[in-house]
Order: structure tokens, then C-alpha cells, then sequence
């Protein structure tokens, strides 16, 4: 009984003591050692005893310790002493190797602080193991360098960065922080940086400082997504602007109806159409902010980058001073990143995925409370089952998806899928995948399998089936 208690190869049981909260285990060292460490000689005498205390894994909702008289040997032939090798043992650690690997899984899973009650150790102790399983499995999981990269970031406490593969729709990476120097310092460790193609990301200075610096053959594609949504906010402020000069009814409406002025004038029902039209009709401003808004969304209809700034130029020409200064983030930003904003009509790449990925983050940081960044980050890139390991190839699609963008299209090796994001407020958001080049195939069945990173859907589905 006393032995399949332990159940560790190389040890003896001798005793168990069992009291309200632990299992206190005396136990010895099946196998001493027969020769020298040093010389190898088998003319070896004891030379002391050394009293240790070595943690191991949680049994039957109980601490365990194991308690050893741990023996000290002498060479009679090189006089070298050494102490007796200990089985199963972390080197590093006073604990069972099965230990240190349970408290780096559980830690994936619960707070340091709850895995720290179960094992009587110091949460710092918990901690420490916890780096150290990270960086085995950062040795393990070697992900591929995305060719077409996305760069966004999402507020945990502060803004954290994140990377991800557009073609795979997976995540590779997630930064501390989104400063200009860990931008860096990622781009530098990464193996193949030279060929990433394309980089989407949104218009955050140190992102495309970055980019350029460390990816000087990438094209910087502006997030179509990131773009919109200054429209839709140019549209709230000139909403906003009328609460003051109505009343509370008035007010109350006026806050409810907002998502028929934010909706896509395409997609309203019949009774948002009806909505619409009194508010617009007794509020001039209001319904022309909602023009402007329909309009800027339009220019994303276009086909080509010259007619993009054609379109933008007749529209800045629209709008009139009335609602100017709401409009004015949005067609500041246009000027300060217009080559990066209009590189997206020749090479259609959206961040579509990555808004889902946030959100995916945001409910796993609330359903783990108490989770460090640490460990929500090794939750997200290393959950098992969840990594893409190979490249995607789109479903085939008629040549009606080729007509806009056909340049870009062509130089991937044609062909293109549309993936359809809903997001409130926007309508539907659409991210384009074109077909991968072929050589981005295994071209054998001894070709080593490659690691795109954890597959946004299938933590979705992992998060919704309650295994994550």
C-alpha cells in the first residue's frame, strides 16, 4: 500500500505518516551506487548521511513530502567524495521532476496562488517553475514567421501586442507591451524575417517604425477596420454635440436609435429606415455627419489606390464646416498615412481575425481572474490541440471575387476566399486570404511538419466547449 502511494521507480517505502492536510513519507534509495563517480572504482565506503526533504505531486487532495536519509560516499582509491544520485529528481529544485511538470500544466490553467496551497510551496517558488515550463515549451513550439503578418494590440491593464498570421488566421506571438523597443527586439529574434511580404496593422507611429527599421521588405498595409471606425466615431461625436439641446425624452431616444446612424445604410430593416429618416430629417447635421459616414465607407469599394484618392478628394471636398471638426482625426490621419491606408486596394489584407482574437483574450483574462500576463500568454500560444500546422488553401471561389484587386490577386498566385466578420457598428468586416504560394506546401511526407501558430477558431471552439 505504502509503495503504490509513492509509485516512484528507485525509491523504498519505509513509513507514512498521514495527518489532516499531508502525506509525510520516509523513504530510501532502492539502487546505491556500486562505483565511483570520479575513477569509477567499486572500492567505495559511506562518508555520512544527509537529511533532505523532497516535494512531490498532490495525492488524494493532500501534500506529500518524502523524507530521505540521503547518503554520503567516500573512494577509498581517488578519496573524491559525492553524495547519492537521488532519482527522479529536479536538478534545480528540491522536488519530483512529475512535480515541477504538474505545477508548469496547472499553471496554464489557475493562479500561482491556488497552486501554491495545493503543494505547500512559496508562490514564487510557483512562479519560477512556471518561467521555466514557458521556455521549454517556447523551445518546443518553434512557430513559422507569418509572410503575412498582423500587427494590433489589446488592453490588458495596459496595451499588450499582438502578432499574428493573416494567411493562417492564427496568433504567434503576444508582447507585453506595444512600445517601439519590443517591436524591435521580437522582429530581431525572428528567424526569416525577410520574407514577410505584408504587414496590416493600425496607425500606431511605433508600429511602423518598427516595421520599417527591422522589415525593409514589407509593404505597410493599413487596417481597412481601424480606418472605418473613425468614421463611425466622427458620426458619434456629431451625435453627441445635439444632447445638450434636447430633452431628456428626446435625449433617451437619441441614445437608443444610435446604432441605425452607425449601422450600414445597406443593411437597415424597413422600421432602422423609418428611424433614420426622423432623425436626419429634423436634425440636418446630424443626417449629414450620417452621409459623410456612408460615403467614407464607399471609398472602400474602389478598385484600385488612384481611384481610392480620387474618391477621398471629392469627399474631403464635402464636408462642410459644420461638422468639419468632428471629421478632422480622420482626415488628419488619411494625409499623415495615406501611402500605408491605400496600399490596402492594391493588396486587400485586414485584421479582421485578430479584432476576433481580442475579444477571444478579453474573455479568457475575465474568466481567469487573477491570471498574470505570464500565464495568459502561455494559455493563448501554447494550449494543446489548438496549433494550425499547415499552410490554408481557400475554398475555390468564382472569378467574381478576382474582379477588384486583380494585381494583387495575380501576384499571389490568384484565387481568394472572403471571410466575413460581423462587428457592431460596421456591418460586416472582411478579410481577404488569398491562395498561398505553392511553395509554401510540404512537398513531401519527410518534410518536418511546420507550426503556424494557435488557430484563432479553434480556441474560440476550445473556450466554448469549457477546455480552456
Amino acid at each position: 500500500m505504502t509503495t503504490n502511494l509513492l509509485n516512484l521507480p528507485g525509491y523504498k517505502v519505509v513509513g507514512v505518516e498521514e495527518s489532516a492536510h499531508d502525506y509525510h513519507i520516509n523513504a530510501e534509495i532502492s539502487n546505491p551506487p556500486f562505483t565511483c563517480e570520479g575513477c569509477g572504482s567499486d572500492r567505495l565506503i559511506g562518508h555520512g548521511r544527509n537529511a533532505q526533504v523532497i516535494r512531490d505531486m498532490p495525492t488524494h487532495g493532500k501534500r506529500v513530502a518524502i523524507y530521505l536519509e540521503n547518503r554520503r560516499w567516500r573512494c577509498l582509491d581517488c578519496k573524491k567524495t559525492f553524495m547519492e544520485p537521488l532519482p527522479a529528481v529536479n536538478a534545480k529544485r528540491e522536488m519530483t521532476e512529475r512535480l515541477t511538470r504538474w505545477i508548469g500544466q496547472q499553471s496554464l490553467k489557475r493562479t500561482f496562488a491556488s497552486i501554491a496551497d495545493d503543494t505547500g510551496l512559496d508562490e514564487k517558488t510557483i512562479r519560477n517553475i512556471f518561467r521555466d515550463y514557458v521556455n521549454e515549451l517556447e523551445a518546443e513550439f518553434r512557430f513559422e514567421t507569418p509572410r503575412w503578418m498582423g500587427i494590433d494590440e489589446i488592453h490588458l491593464i495596459k496595451y499588450r501586442g499582438v502578432i499574428t498570421n493573416i494567411q493562417n488566421n492564427s496568433i504567434v506571438e503576444l508582447l507585453p507591451n506595444r512600445n517601439k523597443e519590443t517591436i524591435i527586439k521580437y522582429f530581431a529574434r525572428l528567424e526569416g524575417r525577410e520574407t514577410i511580404k505584408y504587414v496590416s496593422t493600425d496607425m500606431w507611429m511605433p508600429y511602423r517604425e518598427a516595421v520599417e527599421l527591422m522589415l525593409p521588405n514589407a509593404t505597410i498595409i493599413v487596417d481597412k477596420f481601424h480606418v472605418v471606425k473613425m468614421a463611425n466615431e466622427a458620426m458619434e461625436k456629431v451625435r453627441k454635440s445635439f444632447r445638450e439641446s434636447l430633452t431628456p425624452k428626446q435625449r433617451r431616444g437619441l441614445r437608443h436609435d444610435r446604432f441605425v446612424l452607425l449601422k450600414r445604410e445597406h443593411t437597415l430593416t424597413d422600421e432602422e429606415v423609418l428611424l433614420l429618416s426622423g432623425w436626419v430629417r429634423n436634425y440636418p447635421e446630424l443626417g449629414l455627419a450620417h452621409k459623410l459616414k456612408e460615403n467614407f465607407f464607399k471609398i472602400y469599394d474602389s478598385c484600385s489606390s488612384d481611384e481610392a484618392l480620387e474618391r477621398f478628394a471629392a469627399w474631403e471636398i464635402s464636408v462642410t464646416h459644420e461638422v468639419r471638426d468632428a471629421f478632422s482625426d480622420l482626415i488628419r490621419a488619411w494625409r499623415n498615412w495615406q501611402p500605408y491606408i491605400v496600399s490596402y486596394f492594391d493588396h486587400p489584407l485586414t485584421n479582421a481575425y485578430t479584432e476576433s482574437l481580442n475579444s477571444l483574450i478579453r474573455v479568457m483574462d475575465r474568466l481567469g481572474r487573477g491570471y498574470s500576463f505570464e500565464a495568459l500568454r502561455a494559455k493563448i500560444l501554447f494550449t494543446e490541440g489548438a496549433h494550425a500546422h499547415k499552410n490554408r488553401r481557400p475554398k475555390f471561389e468564382r472569378n467574381a471575387m478576382q474582379q477588384p484587386k486583380e494585381r494583387f490577386l495575380d501576384d499571389l498566385n490568384d484565387g481568394a476566399i472572403e471571410y466575413g466578420v460581423p462587428d457592431e457598428g460596421f456591418g460586416r468586416v472582411l478579410m481577404r486570404s488569398p491562395k498561398p504560394p505553392k511553395d509554401d506546401y510540404p512537398h513531401g511526407a519527410n518534410e518536418l511538419p511546420k507550426n503556424y501558430g494557435a488557430d484563432i477558431n479553434t480556441l474560440i471552439a476550445l473556450l466554448e466547449a469549457g477546455k480552456l
